[in-house]
């Protein structure tokens, strides 16, 4: 991903915290087995449960069984994007006449070998996690569901995990601006909408004023 250096973000803990915050990614990667690199690629939109493990952290997740997407993924390095709060830029904020629009956003990019997980156990396991992470009251009607519906539940799915080899930080939030423009950027960002305030929130964080 192209990212200027003053967009750059590499500490470990706030990449875990964004990837946490915006756990609905996307995967790419080819939608056949073969190793043809022109191969059109296919993209996979799923929540993932992502832990503080390894050296960038532990990817967790699944796909319904029906989307053959998981097959030609399997044992290879795939692409998982975070997609986080965007807002556009009107030049009206800078002091600068001769300015023209932007948009701010905050995404990663996380690459490593996606590992099936195909038992019932680890299935269960995983789906544990992800309602931990969204509904944990819904805990104990799930363990509380017939078993055979349960199993048949299970069986709908392949899960996976993604140990994270390499990844990308990309924080647009007008670090390169002059210190009145980043100031009246934050302030209108921080009275807009829920996406303009939480990219003032990652300003007021990361940027030295």
């Amino acid at each position: 991903m192209y990212t200027p250096r003053f967009n750059q973000v590499s500490d470990r803990s706030i990449l875990i915290e964004a990837m946490k915050a915006y756990a609905f990614a996307i995967l790419f990667g080819p939608l056949n087995s073969t190793d043809n690199a022109a191969a059109p690629h296919h993209a996979t939109h799923l929540p993932l449960i992502v832990k503080d493990e390894g050296p960038h952290g532990l990817l967790e997740g699944h796909f319904a069984k029906a989307n053959t997407h998981w097959q030609s993924l399997a044992n290879r390095e795939t692409l998982v994007v975070f997609p986080g709060p965007h807002s556009y830029v009107s030049p009206s904020l800078y002091a600068e006449e001769l300015s023209v629009p932007t948009w701010n956003y905050v995404t990663i990019h996380a690459y490593g070998t996606l590992e099936l997980i195909e038992d019932d156990a680890g299935k269960d396991a995983l789906l544990s996690g992800l309602i931990q992470a969204n509904e944990p009251a819904y805990a104990e009607q799930w363990r509380s569901l017939p078993d055979g519906f349960r199993r048949s539940m299970l069986g709908g799915i392949v899960g996976f995990r993604i140990p994270i080899a390499r990844i990308e930080g990309k924080f647009k939030i007008s670090q390169n601006r002059p210190e009145s423009d980043r100031r009246a950027v934050y302030a209108a960002h921080a009275a807009g909408s829920p996406d303009q305030q939480q990219l003032a929130a990652w300003m007021k964080r990361l940027i030295e004023w």
